[in-house]
């Protein structure tokens, strides 16, 4: 069973289209959108079995540059 998480990500200014870009390119995420708020980027990703999901989030996405922030929000059961 993989884990579902949602990360929202902060770029810094001028970075959010060339930090999606990079995100797209290496296919890790189910879903990614532009949002308004404290965050620009909101993506929704499946942590393989087995996997660390801070462990992860570190080597495939808080390497990106470009990315200022980001605040994962581990999921539980879907309605």
């Amino acid at each position: 069973m993989t884990t579902c998480v949602f990360v929202q990500i902060r770029c810094k200014p001028g970075a959010t289209y060339r930090v999606a870009e990079d995100i797209v390119l290496r296919e890790i995420h189910s879903e990614l959108y532009s949002t308004s708020g404290d965050y620009d980027l909101m993506m929704k990703l499946y942590i393989p079995r087995g996997e660390d999901v801070g462990k992860f989030i570190n080597d495939h996405v808080a390497d990106i540059a470009g990315i200022e922030r980001t605040l994962t929000t581990l999921t539980f059961k879907a309605f």
